[in-house]
């Protein structure tokens, strides 16, 4: 008498055959994938615009290129979640717009530090100097390893035009004239004179010598600039919660 080992049926005939599982496996994913993917198409836009926001500045920009390479994306989220106590603590929750100029984003996946999305303006250039000269001499219980050497390391001002060019190339909306006054800008924002073309161009960018070294654009100052415009050019409702960004 045969067995249902011997005669599978129903789900069984499905288990014991790798071709067929993998192919209805295949067919679920892409059903789930269009299901989540084809709504997008009908949208006239999938990032609802925010106002204010515009690129970052040539000096903010390399800014964000040191943050990212050091690798401080991996101990601060540019994140926050739409929970009461993030929104609290943190400022309003992050909105897509805010990232639409972003290559790669920087939201992170953990918090060993405080979040960072809206660190602009919370503190002066000297407290981010002292940070990263000496993280616990402004926060004691800080685990983070010192930044110094960033004052020493010298920014390549007029060869960044080719970085603006590639960003504009995927999309960020830099304009030949953006591209052209590049080192111009860079000079302006790290010294705060004849800045007012920067300023035309970059609305809200944060002037002053950073690293405390007149005479010399370093990566330090360049870091400090884009800690100090993040969560800073959206535009939200008024009465909306800003969060004390301590850490």
């Amino acid at each position: 008498m045969a067995t249902n080992a011997e005669n599978p049926t129903g789900h069984a005939i499905i288990e014991r055959s790798t071709t067929l599982l993998f192919v209805l496996t295949l067919l679920v994913v892409l059903i789930g994938g269009l299901v989540e993917i084809v709504p997008l198409f009908k949208l006239e836009t999938t990032v609802q615009p925010v106002p204010g926001m515009r690129p970052y500045s040539p000096l903010e920009q390399i800014g964000r290129n040191v943050y990212t390479r050091e690798g401080c994306y991996t101990c601060h989220s540019q994140q926050i979640r739409p929970f009461r106590d993030e929104v609290e603590r943190y400022g309003h929750y992050s909105v897509a717009a805010e990232s639409m100029y972003d290559h790669p984003f920087l939201w992170g996946s953990k918090r060993t530090g405080p979040d960072l999305a809206r660190v602009g303006s919370k503190y002066s250039n000297a407290w981010h100097l002292a940070h990263m000269e000496d993280p616990r001499s402004v926060v004691p219980v800080s685990i983070m390893p010192a930044y110094a050497f960033l004052k020493d390391r010298d920014i390549d001002v007029e060869g960044f035009g080719a970085h603006m060019r590639a960003l504009r190339a995927v999309g960020v909306p830099y304009s030949p004239d953006m591209i052209a006054q590049v080192a111009a800008d860079i000079r302006a924002q790290a010294s705060g004179e004849d800045a007012e073309g920067l300023l035309a161009r970059y609305p809200k960018a944060r002037l002053g010598d950073f690293d405390g070294q007149p005479g010399r654009i370093t990566e330090m100052d360049a870091l400090i600039a884009y800690l100090q415009v993040l969560g800073t050019l959206a535009e939200f409702p008024a009465g909306r919660v800003t969060g004390s960004g301590q850490p």
